[in-house]
């Protein structure tokens, strides 16, 4: 007594199968996304093995999925942040039954995988975005994004990898999705450069001058271990005749000597190769030499001295609050940069440069790529300084970093100046809510 007809919890147990199963196949397909990185890479097939949820009473879905990997830069260097897009361009199986289901329930995650000159997984991820999907209708492809850091230079293949779709319909659930035999195709290929590493080379001088015909001790760093060095007088943007040559040691240090005659000096420098560079060489240390031209009878020489300053810089403040965006809708968030005051008051013939790298802007279990974010710089000069400023372009930062503002080399450099810049981070649009932060690091060289 009580106990329910067999044919009642038959017809029972068969609508609820039959319903959950729909939505079981239906994840393993996925919604479309919003936001392909880049031009797509070439489709390729692979087997796969996609288990439904428990609950749906359905045996394995064994298919072929058609998918294909993009970047958003296929020539990066070693230290750049890579943009991946993992397209799902057809599933490997469609809905199976009448049941209708509705849009933006379809959460999906995933892999890619590295290969080549690196190894490892690129995880991705996509919004909860999908179109409605009539019955026994084909599901739309969907695509998922993440990144990843070139740690090596070489080809790197991209593969598709595991796919796992959660749907939020009556109950959650999910559908893994793998590669039956791993790794998938190869669907695109990078190749990664080993970029320019930054140049460390510095020189510092016994004295910052000099009669005519003295010699002054050299000291260098951070050169190329056993590269012949040549030190050299420079007059304003101009090499002089007075050189000499040391050899770096083991440790890329060298102490050396350099007589220095020229009474135009007005500073020395030291360089690996036939010239002198900012790639290559270090300085110029400002030197000068001393006027010992006699006096005429019943005259008085006078003499004075302009002491050498520092290249510093200085911030308006040290934060920055972007506009605001909506969940959904996404787009730039916008601001400014809090200005930077530059002071050269070395009075030697160097330029400066004043360069910005950003980390990327973590928040609620998410972050936003530091690619996304760019910046149109503006730098002005004050009036009487011998150098003008140049503002750097205008676009994206990226974590590899870009040029905010400059100074180029001359007879003789020097001032004060003001830099600033618009700032635009492209959210996307389906960012899960909430704060976002990262640095923004300024460097003056």
């Amino acid at each position: 007594m009580g106990s329910t007809p067999p044919r009642s919890r038959r017809s029972r147990r068969w609508r609820w199968s039959s319903l959950f199963g729909a939505t079981a196949l239906a994840v393993t397909a996925g919604g479309a996304l919003a936001f392909p990185a880049g031009a797509a890479g070439t489709n390729v097939n692979f087997a796969t093995h996609c288990i439904p949820p428990a609950v749906a009473g359905i045996p394995p879905i064994d298919g072929t999925t058609t998918a294909n990997v993009s970047v958003d830069n296929t020539t990066p260097k070693v230290g750049d942040t890579v943009t991946v897009t993992y397209t799902v361009v057809t599933a490997a199986a469609s809905n199976p039954t009448d049941l209708a289901l509705p849009a933006d329930i379809m959460t999906p995650t995933g892999k890619v995988t590295l290969g080549g000159a690196q190894s490892g997984d690129v995880t991705v991820a996509g919004p909860k975005k999908n179109p409605p999907v009539p019955g026994k209708a084909a599901f739309p492809s969907f695509s998922m994004t993440g990144t990843f850091t070139v740690t090596k230079p070489g080809q790197i293949t991209l593969s598709p990898g595991d796919y796992n779709i959660h749907t939020s319909y009556i109950l959650e659930l999910d559908t893994p999705c793998t590669v039956t035999t791993p790794p998938a195709p190869v669907s695109e290929t990078v190749t990664a450069s080993a970029g320019t590493p930054a140049n460390t080379r510095a020189i510092s001088l016994s004295s910052a001058s000099g009669d005519p015909g003295a010699s002054v001790a050299v000291s260098g760093t951070n050169f190329t271990p056993g590269a012949t060095v040549t030190l050299a007088g420079r007059a304003g943007g101009n090499q002089t005749a007075d050189t000499a040559t040391v050899t770096a040691d083991a440790q890329g240090a060298f102490s050396g000597s350099l007589v220095v005659k020229d009474k135009t000096t007005t500073g020395i420098v030291a360089y690996e190769g036939g010239s002198w560079s900012a790639d290559n060489g270090a300085g110029p240390a400002a030197y000068v030499v001393n006027d010992n031209s006699p006096v005429p009878p019943g005259s008085q020489k006078l003499t004075t001295t302009v002491r050498a300053g520092t290249l510093s810089m200085s911030q308006a403040g040290d934060s920055v609050a972007l506009s605001a965006v909506d969940f959904g809708k996404g787009g730039a968030s916008t601001g400014a940069l809090q200005t930077v005051t530059v002071k050269d008051f070395r009075g030697g013939p160097a330029g400066w440069s004043l360069t910005g790298k950003v980390t990327d802007l973590t928040g609620p279990g998410a972050k936003i790529d530091a690619g996304r974010l760019s910046w149109t710089p503006a730098c002005a000069t004050k009036p009487g300084s011998p150098s003008t400023c140049k503002a750097g372009s205008a676009g994206s930062l990226g974590a590899s970093g870009a040029t905010l503002a400059q100074t180029a080399d001359g007879t003789l450099t020097g001032g004060e100046f003001t830099v600033d810049a618009g700032l635009s981070l492209d959210v996307p649009a389906f960012t899960p809510p909430g704060a976002y932060s990262g640095v923004l690091t300024l460097t003056l060289t």
